[in-house]
């Protein structure tokens, strides 16, 4: 296999990919617009399709390869819609802007936090609790995507 057609197939397989796990942290295409002929199931053929126009749509030269300028200009849209859904959440008074005020109240408690990850008590926490964190969290996330 020649190496444009490789690193191709690699990064119309990485965009395919990315479709689920977009959808799993409700930042892609939801289940109806997955669900291409209506019939409640998601097939490969209609996720690879999926990821095959989510591919098409940031090749925006056409040439079939993804520049790192158009990789760039996707990754920035997404960070632009991601920030523009955390201000519509957390922007209590909707000027448009966030205050520490607003940041602190969709914040958890930090404290207790802190004591949740502190496990022996000792008022600091080890490298080892903070990976044990770490890895809590990790594992609830993958819960919470396998359960939507």
């Amino acid at each position: 296999m020649k190496r444009s057609t490789f690193i191709a197939a690699i990064a119309a397989g990485a965009v395919g990919l990315t479709t689920l796990s977009a959808m799993a942290r409700d930042r892609g295409p939801d289940f109806s617009a997955l669900d291409a002929d209506g019939s409640g199931e998601v097939t490969l053929q209609e996720m690879q399709a999926s990821g095959q126009a989510r591919f098409e749509a940031t090749d925006t030269d056409g040439d079939g390869f993804l520049s790192v300028s158009e990789l760039e200009a996707s990754v920035n849209e997404n960070a632009k819609a991601r920030a523009e859904r955390i201000l519509a959440r957390m922007d209590a008074n909707e000027d448009g802007k966030l205050s520490p005020e607003e940041l602190q109240n969709n914040r958890r408690d930090p404290a207790r936090m802190f004591d949740r990850i502190d496990t022996d008590n000792s008022g600091g926490i080890s490298a080892e609790e903070f990976e044990q964190a770490r890895a809590e969290m990790r594992k609830r996330g993958r819960k919470s995507r396998d359960n939507n």
